[in-house]
């Protein structure tokens, strides 16, 4: 079964990576279209609610790390 909190993080991961969608329309970089394919996909694989965070917290980060 699902979790109450691991749904609301859910809800919030994709709150994010529908701005990281409009952002990459907007500046066609592709790292920020892989970094939101990851984003979109890998919740329905992973369900503990720490990795999760953490590799969300991973993909969001590294655009603008590669960016520089």
């Amino acid at each position: 079964m699902f979790d109450t909190n691991l749904l609301i993080v859910w809800l919030l991961f994709s709150s994010i990576w529908m701005g990281y969608f409009i952002y990459w329309k907007k500046d066609q970089n592709y790292i920020i279209l892989i970094s939101w394919l990851i984003l979109m996909i890998y919740p329905y694989f992973i369900t503990n609610i720490y990795i999760s965070i953490t590799i969300w917290f991973i993909f969001l980060v590294i655009p603008f790390i590669i960016k520089r």
